[in-house]
């Protein structure tokens, strides 16, 4: 029972690399190369990868809800304000999301740590 997560460019590397100390399968951006892609390119990447993308870029929130209302699917994605959260929170939360799901659980979900749960 366990997810693997993609990191977006807009995430710190002490997150990453705290992660990966403590056994979360990680995959950035930068590691896939595909820091230059379009938002929308790279949530369709991430669910090919069959990943969760965790970022802290407002905009793929925005595009989440859209493709929710499209009917668009996609492979999940959370969302970490970088006001509402410090390193080590993000870090316990997403160790726990990703020790404690599956992938078929985050199917077209999206969450948030500064608003509820966000279901189809």
């Amino acid at each position: 029972m366990t997810i693997a997560l993609y990191m977006d460019v807009h995430v710190p590397q002490s997150i990453t690399s705290q992660l990966r100390r403590r056994g979360v399968d990680i995959l950035t951006a930068f590691d896939d190369e595909t820091q230059e892609l379009p938002d929308d390119k790279l949530l369709e990447r991430v669910t090919e990868l069959q990943r969760v993308l965790f970022t802290q870029d407002i905009r793929f929130r925005v595009l989440a809800e859209t493709w929710q209302k499209e009917g668009k699917q996609f492979s999940g994605l959370i969302f970490g304000h970088q006001l509402c959260g410090t390193i080590g929170k993000f870090v316990q939360d997403l160790e726990f999301i990703a020790k404690a799901s599956e992938i078929d659980e985050w199917m077209n979900i999206f969450l948030s740590n500064n608003t509820a749960l966000r279901v189809r």
